[in-house]
């Protein structure tokens, strides 16, 4: 491929404003001597929502996008208004990579990678008899897919909607096998025999500071992991480190998930080490 190829990327989602995606793409861009320009698409910026989907898919296939990474609120929504699915996309039922081809909308997930990748290098040999999930959405589904895949024997998911945590229990169970996932109805109860607890909702994030789960229902024994990662330290984080949990922050998955996005948008295999030392770098 000519190292001369052009490549407009985005990221559409809400309140993204300290992404790390643009840096992350556009120094590996130069690095492998390609012109890359990496843009933020922030529905809260430009006072918008979700519905607002289908004429900033057009915008961009009129500008001559090479594609759009996804974050939340849109990893659902957008599905509808895509050509074609990659099987992992479609196993997960969420999409937070498109690529614009030939006329064509393509969505993948590079997440449930993404998530997988750090989960194997910051949580070597965690105990995965038990898991506790918070969260049913988009991200949600891509990181429960990678914690089956991984080897945690149960899943227990909790979501504000609990018909949500319900479909993607159900969801999993088809691809693993019955029983591995279920839809959390007590709290307290299900971290008091978890081995982990994994955040896939936004809280935590800037704009959406807390966490969503009590500090007193932490701990020591458990491990905690976090997809957020602006802050990198999250309240949940905080919380657990207080307590000597083993933790994991959000950042591999960032860092692994724009791997793969990187060479679905350029065709080019990044170096994923030099990626993820530069974002250390800019959270250092």
């Amino acid at each position: 491929m000519s190292r001369s190829k052009v490549i407009l990327a985005g990221l559409i989602g809400a309140g993204i404003q300290a992404s790390r995606t643009p840096a992350l793409h556009e120094h590996e861009g130069d690095a492998q001597g390609l012109r890359y320009l990496y843009q933020l698409i922030d529905l809260d910026q430009l006072h918008l929502d979700s519905t607002a989907l289908p004429d900033l898919l057009q915008a961009a296939e009129r500008m001559n996008y090479t594609g759009l990474n996804i974050t939340f609120p849109c990893k659902q929504a957008i599905i509808p208004l895509l050509d074609e699915l990659s099987p992992e996309a479609r196993g997960i039922g969420a999409v937070n990579t498109v690529v614009l081809k030939d006329g064509k909308r393509v969505g993948h997930n590079t997440d449930c990678l993404g998530f997988a990748e750090g989960f194997r290098r910051g949580l070597t040999d965690a105990a995965r008899e038990r898991v506790v999930q918070m969260g049913a959405g988009g991200a949600g589904a891509a990181v429960a897919h990678a914690l089956l895949s991984e080897g945690v024997r149960q899943l227990t998911i909790f979501d504000v909607d609990r018909e949500r945590a319900e479909s993607l229990a159900n969801n999993l169970n088809q691809h693993f096998g019955p029983s591995r996932a279920q839809a959390g109805a007590d709290l307290l109860r299900a971290l008091a025999q978890a081995d982990g607890l994994v955040n896939t909702t936004p809280m935590g994030m800037a704009k959406l500071p807390g966490s969503p789960v009590p500090a007193g229902l932490l701990r020591k024994a458990m491990w905690v992991a976090e997809i957020v990662y602006f802050p990198l330290e999250t309240e949940l984080l905080r919380d657990a480190r207080a307590l000597g949990c083993r933790t994991l922050d959000g950042g591999n998955m960032a860092v692994f998930q724009a791997v793969k996005a990187f060479e679905l948008f350029s065709g080019v295999v990044p170096d994923a080490q030099r990626m993820l030392e530069h974002f250390q770098s800019m959270n250092g």
